[in-house]
């Protein structure tokens, strides 16, 4: 059996996946927010549940928002900044005892979502996701495209595209630059613009469902999120022309965006037609978390059984 982890942001989830693909125990805890010794044990803590629940030792993928620098083997570029220049793959090592797998969150939605997902059998898919920060992923023929920096797909921290003189110089972002597409279409980029426009603070859900059902103030927000996220795709379209673009994370829950973002993105793709598909993930939450899963072939030498 395989676990993987999604080390997110706000929560850390966990699943054993066996050998058909197919969740059989699955965990979720709260993220300890800038405290990486937390994060650390409450990784190896996740782990050893699962362990616990099937009664094995399983090999463990990890996908983190953020990659690996090849020149420091530290994590570099995650938004849960207190991961940012540790050594996380090594750390992680020694507190579970075994070799493990890390990948790039997006990545591991990416995998995921090209092998029994809303990507099956396309032949370039770029995995997005939309939630406490912005990442993306790329699969070419069935296999992740990681760059020879480690940060293909890193779109979130591009420049948010033809941008209109209320979005200049644009938020500041954790990266120390000022109007990256995350600070634009994460969920706190999503809340702080409505809360900018109505002094109102609402999670992002509250805001989208106000917007479906016709609120002013929140449907004009929902359509410049709307209308922002069909230009950064755009971008992506122009540059790597993929089959398929798949939404992960809280703000794929959107269900209007696949609707609208298309209708949109035609004005800005340098072409006559786009046939590109924008999807919802079909594995839900789950999605990054199964490619995590999927970082260790079938007959890992760390699966074993637990002592008795």
């Amino acid at each position: 059996m395989r676990i993987g982890i999604d080390l997110g942001g706000t929560k850390i989830e966990g699943i054993v996946l066996d050998a058909a693909g197919e969740v059989r125990w699955r965990r979720r805890v709260a993220t300890p927010r800038d405290d990486y010794a937390g994060t650390l044990a409450a990784v190896a803590a996740l782990v050893q549940a699962l362990e616990r629940d099937c009664g094995a030792r399983c090999s463990v993928g990890v996908g983190i928002p953020g990659t690996l620098s090849a020149a420091t083997g530290r994590v570099k570029n995650a938004n849960a900044t207190w991961l940012n220049d540790r050594a996380l793959d090594a750390d992680l090592v020694q507190a579970l005892g075994r070799p493990i797998r890390l990948a790039n969150d997006a990545n591991c939605l990416a995998v995921s979502e090209a092998s029994d997902g809303a990507g099956a059998g396309a032949h370039v898919i770029f995995g997005v996701i939309l939630g406490t920060g912005v990442g993306g992923g790329i699969v070419v023929h069935g296999r992740p495209l990681a760059g020879a920096n480690g940060i293909a797909g890193e779109w979130g921290h591009n420049p948010l595209p033809w941008p209109g003189p209320d979005e200049l110089p644009g938020p500041p972002c954790y990266c120390g630059k000022h109007g990256c597409i995350e600070t634009f279409l994460s969920g706190p980029g999503f809340q702080r613009d409505f809360e900018d426009a109505t002094g109102q603070a609402l999670a992002p859900p509250e805001i989208a469902a106000r917007a479906v059902a016709g609120e002013p103030a929140a449907a004009a927000a929902l359509c410049r999120y709307e209308h922002r996220l069909a230009r950064a795709l755009a971008s992506v379209i122009n540059v790597l022309d993929p089959d398929v673009i798949v939404l992960a994370g809280g703000m794929s829950n959107i269900e209007r965006l696949y609707a609208t973002v298309p209708t949109l993105w035609r004005a800005f793709v340098f072409s006559d037609a786009v046939v590109t598909r924008l999807a919802r993930n079909h594995h839900g939450d789950s999605s990054g978390v199964r490619g995590a899963a999927w970082l260790w072939p079938a007959g890992a030498p760390s699966e074993m059984q637990l002592p008795s």
